[in-house]
């Protein structure tokens, strides 16, 4: 029955269960190990738990399969595993599947952290990667090889907001017998069709719009139920980067409303696109769902919207924007994305400052780009605020 479910009623019913109490509100497990009956009853789960019995914390917990099973209904995939970051999730999807001699073919455009899972950890192991212009489907066909293992990519790219064409990317990477490995966070998972459009496997930050109101931080693997309890279980429950109980609590209760949130964000970042198109203080306004990017057809046929943030690139570089940015007053400056506040970063000095100048020319990583979440505060007092702020340019 859930799976003819919409939308919201799947964000607030799927996965549920209940104690013999009969709790409205979903229970939190704050326990670490689990009773059994007998010697007998322990060694026989240890050998194979059944769906509603754990064994300890780090490998599972009912509260936690609340909320993987809710996930996973929701983006339409088998099975999930909860992870205590998205940037655990990302390195755990990658290096459980993984080994020295394999190769993977990246997008360029992508979050720091991301950068340096694919530089530095997994090419000190022994694993080939190449990078490519993710927008570019001729530089896939020509990189993907016979011996490539899987394709990586965030769908919407952390922070110029380009974005893939997950449908073609997929047919040349299993053409090759490549699995596809999809980062989803600004796509959303309100908006996402990753699996249906032929991703593998869909890796989600929840810190982002999951929770969504700045209180904890988590992710979420998401693919085929042997992909994630017979490769992602075993790597991530013996290196320990499980989610907390506590934590599956609340992104259960930020699922509530996450669509509620996320829709009326999107609404209000189309909004400010089309007030600030042609702005004198910007080079350029940046966001999928507006007509003047260059992959909106592309939005509006594998998203239907084009998500929660917007990025601005303020003429006059560093200085403009760091002027632009101090005179905000309703939105704030920090680093976090999809957050019920509105944010600012300046990604050049913060999130991708470690890139190299070159680097960072090659991603379009100005240095008078700032990426703007957008909040659910009113649309019309966040124009005006963003309007005052570039007065100050």
């Amino acid at each position: 029955m859930m799976t003819d479910w919409n939308t919201r009623t799947k964000l607030v019913h799927a996965g549920s269960r209940r104690s013999q109490y009969n709790e409205v509100s979903e229970a939190i497990f704050l326990t670490q190990g689990f009773v059994y009956d007998s010697a007998e009853a322990a060694e026989a789960r240890f050998l194979e738990a059944g769906p509603d019995e754990f064994i300890y914390a780090r490998y599972g917990n009912p509260t936690v399969k609340m909320f993987e099973e809710r996930i996973a209904a929701l983006e339409g995939a088998e099975d999930a595993f909860a992870t205590a970051s998205g940037m655990a999730a990302v390195s755990g999807a990658l290096i459980s599947m993984l080994r020295a001699g394999d190769h993977v073919v990246s997008a360029r455009a992508l979050f720091g952290s991301c950068l340096y899972v694919l530089e530095e950890v997994l090419t000190r192991f022994g694993v080939e990667v190449t990078f490519v212009d993710g927008t570019d489907l001729e530089a896939w066909r020509a990189a993907v090889r016979e011996d490539t293992k899987l394709v990586f990519f965030e769908t919407m790219a952390n922070p110029t907001l380009d974005v893939v064409d997950v449908k073609a990317v997929a047919e040349i990477a299993h053409a090759k017998g490549a699995k596809v490995v999809a980062d989803n966070v600004f796509a959303t998972p309100v908006y996402s069709k990753a699996i249906a459009l032929g991703a593998d496997v869909v890796v989600y930050s929840a810190t982002k719009h999951i929770d969504g109101q700045g209180r904890t931080l988590g992710g979420v693997i998401l693919g085929s139920r042997e992909f994630i309890r017979k490769t992602v279980e075993p790597y991530m429950k013996h290196t320990g980067g499980s989610m907390s109980p506590f934590t599956a609590w609340v992104m259960l209760k930020g699922m509530e409303t996450m669509a509620l949130r996320v829709r009326a964000q999107a609404e209000t970042a189309l909004a400010m696109a089309e007030a600030l198109q042609g702005h004198g203080k910007l080079d350029r306004v940046i966001y999928p769902g507006h007509g003047s990017h260059p992959q909106h057809e592309l939005v509006k046929r594998d998203m239907g919207a084009g998500g929660t943030v917007i990025s601005l690139n303020v003429k006059g570089g560093q200085a403009a924007a760091f002027r632009f940015l101090n005179a905000l007053e309703i939105v704030l400056i920090s680093n976090n994305l999809g957050d019920a506040k509105s944010i600012a970063t300046h990604p050049a000095t913060t999130t991708h400052q470690r890139l190299s100048d070159e680097q960072k020319d090659v991603l379009g990583i100005t240095p008078g780009l700032v990426r703007l979440s957008v909040g659910i505060e009113d649309t019309d007092d966040l124009i005006a605020d963003v309007m005052q702020a570039l007065e100050a340019v």
